[in-house]
């Protein structure tokens, strides 16, 4: 099965993601030295997770009156909050069993969907990633390195840490500010869309492959709207911008993006 056809359901262990976040030390120095929490970036997540394949689910459980800050940002990402009241009234591991619950309702009623992305780091969810895989499911794993358990990364069929998404990546030697602002947009997508395919050790870029995940990235991207008459246009003048280097197809002609003009 193609990249592109892949459907994923994202099922979120919020307050697991949460606590190992905090465990982990992630923030950052107010004034006068207090400590300032810093937020969860669960955009990136998402923008990490659509390079797998279309979102077709996307649940976070939690006690939200916990994290009412992410209440915003989850919306705006279009994530279904789960309600789960406090643990002390329902039982310790009430979201746990919930989330595991959803997932093999998915598993059984949606035949469309082929991977699951668990979020978490919680080893009780390694039998669950053991049904799934028995059912014909692909398991994406994501979690906190201090706070993922070794037994659930070694049985999912690929483990993605949040400190790996959020860790700037290479990119190309061209600072994006030397790209004409109306271009930058488009430039900057681009650079997006060939990390992305970088990251899934994609050794052959074609062009169309490289427009493809930028649509996933951007659905209204359009290379006309920054005044390229083919995407072939925009990757010419990319690469004459010092951005990406191309060589040409020799079976079907067409463009082939080697990687970023740095090298890398």
């Amino acid at each position: 099965m193609t990249d592109e056809a892949h459907s994923l359901a994202v099922l979120i262990d919020f307050e697991n993601l949460a606590l190992g976040f905090e465990r982990g030390g992630h923030g950052s120095r107010g004034k006068a030295g207090t400590a300032k929490p810093a937020e969860f970036d669960i955009k990136s997540v998402l923008e990490r997770l659509v390079e797998k394949g279309k979102l077709i689910v996307k649940r976070a459980y939690a006690d939200w009156g916990r994290f009412s800050q992410y209440r915003e940002v989850m919306h705006d990402a279009g994530i279904q909050m789960m309600e789960i009241p406090e643990r002390g009234m329902t039982g310790k591991n009430y979201a746990d069993i919930q989330l595991a619950v959803d997932a093999l309702d998915l598993c059984y009623s949606k035949m469309h969907i082929d991977t699951f992305v668990i979020v978490s780091g919680d080893s009780d969810f390694t039998p669950l990633v053991s049904k799934l895989k028995e059912n014909g499911k692909s398991v994406i794993g994501l979690g906190m390195k201090e706070s993922t358990s070794d037994l659930l990364a070694a049985n999912c069929d690929e483990f993605i840490y949040y400190e790996d998404i959020v860790r700037p990546a290479a990119g190309p030697a061209v600072p994006l500010t030397s790209i004409p602002k109306a271009k930058r947009p488009a430039i900057k997508l681009l650079i997006e869309a060939v990390e992305a395919l970088q990251r899934e050790n994609k050794d052959v870029m074609y062009s169309s492959m490289v427009k493809d995940t930028m649509k996933r990235k951007q659905p209204q991207f359009s290379e006309s709207s920054y005044g390229y008459r083919s995407f072939s246009d925009l990757l010419q003048d990319a690469e004459k911008m010092g951005v990406v280097t191309l060589r040409t197809d020799q079976r079907s002609g067409t463009w082939v993006v080697v990687g970023f003009a740095n090298g890398k």
